[in-house]
């Protein structure tokens, strides 16, 4: 008598390949929309670099002109609003709010062609992107829970905020070297933490595309200022300047 072989999957098992799939897709969205991101920054900044109308609409012969000093704050404005807004903003406008942030980040940072050689800022930016690469595998491929770690590196950024407002006023330069090596650490460390964040949220998720959008979008910024920030401490301690 023949005998029929039936496929028989634990609904357990089914539910773990569903949940590692969701994961691995919501992740590729999130490095899409840095890299979207880091694109348009570096675009920006060179286009602002290599024309003087531009660069020179930002600082003058006497300092930071009005508009240099609203690009300067303007980034920390809109990921404020994304974060206090994220379940009020369609994903449209989070979009254009994630598009506008990158291009004021990329007017903001031509300043670092002025200060350092474009062979530095090339080099540092390489060794940059190696870092957060290898940290971002560690962190998307360890078993080990990086929750408490994490939580210990935003306790250090605080402190390196504190002290970096600190430093404005004492200005010593030894201090805020000391600082950059700090800031190497925690972003470092905060990008292994934040990409096993970002697979875990991918392996929860049930919601529409336009929330999953969203949340992209926000875990990208994450991501995003991990490298720009470990990108600037690197360029600090590294950087040839001009």
């Amino acid at each position: 008598m023949e005998t029929q072989n039936f496929n028989y999957q634990d609904p357990v098992e089914i539910q773990n390949v569903s949940s590692e799939v969701m994961s691995k897709t919501f992740t590729a969205k999130v490095f899409s929309w840095m890299f979207a991101g880091l694109g348009i920054t570096g675009f920006v900044s060179y286009l602002f670099a290599a024309t003087p109308s531009l660069i020179g609409s930002l600082i003058t012969p006497t300092g930071m002109s009005p508009l240099g000093w609203i690009v300067m704050f303007a980034p920390v404005v809109l990921v404020l609003i994304m974060g206090a807004a994220l379940n009020k903003l369609s994903y449209p406008a989070m979009i254009g709010v994630f598009v506008l942030f990158s291009a004021l980040m990329g007017m903001s940072l031509s300043f670092i062609f002025l200060a350092y050689t474009a062979s530095s800022i090339f080099t540092i930016f390489l060794i940059a992107a190696a870092m957060f690469g290898a940290m971002a595998v560690i962190g998307y491929t360890t078993h080990t829970d990086l929750t408490k770690f994490g939580s210990l590196m935003f306790m250090l950024l605080i402190g390196i905020i504190i002290a970096q407002l600190v430093n404005m006023f004492i200005h010593s330069a030894s201090f805020n070297y000391m600082l950059s090596f700090l800031c190497v650490a925690v972003f470092t460390g905060l990008t292994a933490y934040d990409v096993q964040k970002i697979k875990r949220i991918g392996a929860q998720l049930n919601a529409d595309g336009s929330t999953t959008g969203k949340l992209a979008i926000y875990a990208a910024l994450s991501i995003y200022l991990d490298f720009i920030n470990l990108f600037l401490a690197l360029l600090r301690i590294f950087g040839n300047r001009r």
